[in-house]
């Protein structure tokens, strides 16, 4: 009898031993790995299947919409817009997410043994690891015809006379190509798949992306090579100057609400109307805009320019 209770004890011991080991290499194999939560939540609102369909609905709804499928809604009527295959290109983003997060995971070592490496910022190293794979995996690149210098542009040089290059279905589609106007909103869509805390923040004449959560703020610059960060005083001198009073009517450098997303997205497809001729239609999206965003001078004066340029 005490033979048996013996042995039963030691098989009882090697058990509970060997659950334990089982348990200790899990948590180790975790702790190389990315394993933390996402800080912002994934769930992603069902968008009504038209523009006409958003603009009519609750503001409520906004909030909680995919910033992506509001943009791509506002190409509705542009040239291209017809060809613009909606769910299929938000199903390039998730793939494109999960893509980024596995690249993520595989290097989260390299953070963990060398967070100077990354300017101690986890955020940083999670833009980097994005930045390489938009411009080395996915091929996205900066339309080299609209590469100008910035400070010889001018009002009418036909910078969004083809709408494919300023919303996100050029850079979804075979060319791979985009501009300030739509570059940030792809790091923004799919930061936000991963639960990053990123916002799109304007300046004059340009659009950027910034990481505010989780105890850091830095701005991300979408349109260059690598990761390149700056801080708000460089976008108060680039592209343009911006005064003080500037800053304040227009609401420059701060984050956009959802609101203010979709204002912008329409502000956009104002300008495409209107370089293809179009300011009617141009006059209604500012109108539009200025309605989300009647904090924004410019969407109002644009109106109104439009409207008095219209032929009658």
């Amino acid at each position: 009898m005490s033979t048996g209770c013996s042995s039963q004890k030691v098989k009882w011991v090697w058990c509970i031993g060997l659950a334990l080991l089982l348990i200790l290499a899990i948590a180790a194999l975790n702790s190389q790995r990315n394993v933390r939560p996402n800080p912002v939540s994934t769930t992603i609102a069902k968008v009504p299947d038209s523009l006409g369909e958003l603009m009519t609905s609750s503001e409520k709804l906004f909030p909680h919409c995919d910033v992506a499928h509001l943009n791509l809604l506002c190409m509705e009527g542009l040239p291209g817009g017809e060809h613009a295959a909606v769910d299929g290109q938000l199903k390039q983003l998730d793939n494109w997410a999960a893509r980024i997060k596995s690249e993520t995971d595989r290097h989260w070592h390299r953070y963990q043994q060398n967070p100077a490496e990354f300017n101690r910022s986890e955020g940083f190293f999670r833009m980097l690891i994005m930045s390489v794979a938009v411009a080395e995996e996915f091929r996205i690149q900066y339309d080299p015809v609209r590469q100008t210098n910035f400070t010889t542009s001018t009002a009418h040089d036909g910078f969004f006379a083809s709408p494919d290059l300023v919303f996100l279905t050029g850079l979804l589609g075979e060319g791979r190509k985009g501009t300030c106007s739509s570059l940030p909103v792809l790091y923004v869509a799919l930061g936000r798949r991963l639960g990053y805390p990123l916002h799109l923040v304007t300046t004059k004449g340009h659009l950027f992306v910034r990481w505010e959560g989780q105890g850091e703020r830095f701005n991300i610059e979408a349109t260059s090579h690598g990761l390149n960060t700056f801080d708000d005083d460089y976008y108060r001198q680039w592209p343009f100057a911006v005064t003080a009073e500037e800053e304040q009517a227009e609401g420059y450098l701060r984050n956009l609400d959802p609101k203010g997303e979709l204002a912008l997205f329409l502000s956009i497809r104002g300008l495409c109307f209107r370089d293809n001729g179009r300011l009617g239609e141009a006059a209604e999206a500012f109108s539009a805009a200025a309605r989300l965003a009647p904090q924004c001078r410019s969407y109002s004066e644009m109106c109104r320019h439009l409207v008095a340029s219209a032929p009658r």
